[in-house]
């Protein structure tokens, strides 16, 4: 049996989630690393993270219009090459102002990336004819585990921050680079083919981006949130309320790579459904029992259940009619990325009137939204092919 023609485009894809997630990973553990260098306070490193997301957000819309324009393939190895030079140049900052400049170009040319790979990632599961997307994602949760593992190595061995992400991005830039030259030709998604650049976002757009938002504030609440809520409501040793978010990284690890697969089995709707089904009522009865052990498994729940969702909805976003889909996938980032932010401070808000417990039952409600939005991941074709059968029925 003859390889795809398309295999190579498939695995520079998945090369670049996975250095883009490794990247991430290897940052995120050495965090502190950077703040104890500067000397921060906890409101001056909050500052400097909050400006990666304020960087992320203006780019994204930039990010998918160069897409449309000119191809995801330049857009991506463009965005790459900066995101590399971003993240090995962040911990090199001397003082806070410095910090925040960088972490606001990291923030910029990671959500360029987050855009334009999805974006190319759409076009080569375009070529295959079936659904590759999720593999990719569950690259980059894979490259995000190994990331932190090295991270966590690095500072074990006091290895110096500035020398260990320097040394990581060159190396992820010198592979990346070498690696994207079996993308797609640009014109396989460029504005060539006339699409419009312009145009007032549909009301489908939305409602694909309200489920991206939903999903990823229900990760963004997981990150934040697990450990505090095992240890501080349930008494969990502070080893096991860890447990938490890493059941919810594996668990979301696992789903993705057999997300394709499902995918193909029982169609996007049903798969959307069912992991709002098991988020919620797994969560639910975690947070009725009330007990360490079914807390944890409460957010393995949560993220098998989120899994393969944020696949299916840049699938969807990348197949708008009328939308070239580098806007699509910009637009719906954005909007997912804004749950990611909003989630964590929202639950803090919610639980200082409430409580804890009570502020996390909001998941539970996001994830039955997950049942009700699924419809909108139906491709139109299939929408279209479906309503004359109901009728002739």
């Amino acid at each position: 049996m003859s390889a795809h023609p398309a295999r190579p485009a498939r695995q520079a894809v998945a090369a670049i989630f996975l250095l883009n997630g490794l990247l991430f990973g290897a940052w995120a553990a050495r965090i502190p690393a950077v703040r104890d260098r500067l000397g921060l306070s906890d409101g001056e490193l909050g500052l400097a993270l909050g400006c990666i997301a304020v960087g992320s957000l203006l780019t994204m819309p930039l990010a998918g219009a160069a897409a449309a324009r000119f191809g995801s393939r330049p857009a991506t190895r463009t965005a790459f090459a900066l995101f590399c030079l971003a993240a090995g140049t962040v911990a090199l900052a001397p003082s806070l102002g410095i910090l925040c400049v960088l972490t606001f170009a990291y923030g910029a040319a990671g959500g360029a990336l987050d855009v334009t790979m999805n974006a190319h990632g759409v076009a080569v599961e375009g070529r295959y004819g079936r659904p590759v997307l999720s593999g990719f994602h569950a690259g980059f949760s894979l490259g995000g585990l190994l990331g932190a593992a090295l991270g966590a190595l690095a500072a074990t061995a006091h290895l110096d921050v500035r020398v260990h992400l320097a040394a990581l991005a060159t190396a992820a830039l010198l592979v990346g680079l070498g690696w994207s030259r079996r993308f797609l030709p640009a014109g396989e998604d460029s504005g060539a083919r006339g699409e419009p650049l312009l145009v007032r976002p549909p009301r489908r757009l939305w409602a694909i981006g309200a489920l991206g938002f939903a999903c990823l504030l229900i990760e963004g609440a997981s990150a934040d949130w697990s450990g505090v809520y095992l240890k501080d409501e349930l008494g969990a040793s502070p080893g096991a309320a860890a447990l938490g978010f890493t059941a919810f990284s594996v668990t979301m690890t696992a789903g993705r790579l057999m997300g394709d697969r499902l995918v193909e089995e029982f169609g996007p709707v049903r798969l959307v459904r069912a992991g709002g089904v098991v988020a919620g009522v797994g969560f639910a009865t975690a947070l009725v029992a009330a007990q360490t052990v079914v807390g944890i498994a409460g957010f393995a729940c949560l993220g098998a259940g989120m899994s393969t969702v944020v696949p299916i909805v840049f699938r969807a976003a990348g197949a708008v009619p009328g939308l070239a889909a580098g806007l699509g996938l910009a637009a719906v980032t954005s909007m997912s990325y804004l749950g990611f932010l909003v989630g964590p401070p929202l639950i803090g808000g919610v639980a200082e009137l409430t409580g804890l417990p009570a502020a996390l039952l909001l998941l539970v409600g996001l994830a039955i939204a997950l049942v009700t939005l699924a419809p909108v991941t139906r491709p139109r074709a299939a929408a279209r092919a479906a309503r004359p059968a109901r009728a002739a029925a």
